[in-house]
């Protein structure tokens, strides 16, 4: 088996391991920012096999530049659609800062 055979390459912004809706991203921030172990991991995400989270590490090992591009992608997305949201929150989050501002109000 070949280390690609683990993983759906579904776009360039999209890598998903095999048989899961788990992005290579969610393991790899895990073991490169979190410091978890391969095994930490796997218990973590109980739809992976440990041969799945070593993979998808060995595939970040062997191909270092490129899956890094990706991972600070995923990161910088991430980041731009939280300030995006605290721009412009959702009704339901707009409603409990103004409830949460008159509670503040009246316990004064």
């Amino acid at each position: 088996m070949l280390l690609e055979d683990y993983f759906d390459f579904l776009a360039q912004d999209d890598i998903r391991i095999k048989g899961t809706r788990i992005g290579i991203e969610s393991v790899l921030y895990e073991y490169i920012h979190r410091a978890q172990s391969p095994e930490e991991i796997a218990q973590r995400f109980h739809t992976l096999t440990l041969d799945q989270v070593y993979a998808t590490i060995l595939y970040y090992l062997r191909n270092k530049e490129s899956v890094s591009a990706y991972l600070a992608d995923w990161l910088e997305f991430g980041n731009r659609m939280r300030e995006e949201q605290d721009r412009n929150p959702p009704p339901v989050v707009r409603k409990l800062r103004e409830l949460k501002a008159q509670m503040a109000k009246t316990a004064k």
